[in-house]
């Protein structure tokens, strides 16, 4: 297994950024000694995904119209944390604004690179569980669905390509496996 990198970069220049991404260009030499360019999205926070979990192996779905698809997505709830706040509490305020659910136990349950070939975004999902329903928290750019399913739907949902997000999927196979599902 080789670690070293062989891509070797002779400039690099900013292309776009504003609070949550950044564009930058890299002048490249790649791996077979051709000269090109490589575009990077970097992400400003990390991706955070949380599938609650009832007693009854039920989970929670939120449903939005993502402006970057141009289509309507099924996904765990998931929100961005910031790099310097610890991602289990970015995690609680995530799944307390989008369900208004509480949990009381936290698992960590899988790490992502949600599309190591553009960006180099990285991705945590919590199983949350021991579940306390309150009021949403939505925030001025959601108008969400939320739906309550078991489990297994969900993840014939990934099966069926009705949740396409990579966090979600990622989110709900690794968990359907930890269950033996």
């Amino acid at each position: 297994m080789q670690n070293d990198n062989p891509w070797i970069t002779h400039n690099t220049r900013e292309i776009y950024s504003n609070s949550w991404i950044q564009l930058t260009e890299h002048d490249v030499t790649n791996p077979g000694g051709g000269k090109g360019i490589y575009g990077k999205v970097h992400m400003n926070n990390l991706a955070i995904g949380i599938v609650p979990l009832d007693e009854d192996l039920n989970t929670w779905l939120v449903g939005q119209y993502r402006y970057t698809l141009d289509e309507y997505s099924w996904e765990i709830p998931m929100g961005g944390g910031l790099l310097d706040v610890p991602k289990i509490e970015s995690a609680k305020r995530e799944l307390k604004e989008e369900t208004g659910l509480e949990a009381e136990k936290w698992t960590e349950i899988c790490k992502i690179h949600t599309s190591n070939s553009v960006t180099d975004e990285v991705g945590f999902a919590y199983l949350a569980q021991d579940l306390t329903q309150g009021e949403t928290e939505f925030e001025e750019t959601e108008d969400l669905q939320i739906k309550k399913l078991p489990l297994r739907e969900a993840l014939i949902m990934c099966d069926e390509g009705a949740i396409t997000d990579s966090l979600s999927i990622a989110a709900i196979y690794k968990l359907a496996r930890m269950l033996n599902l």
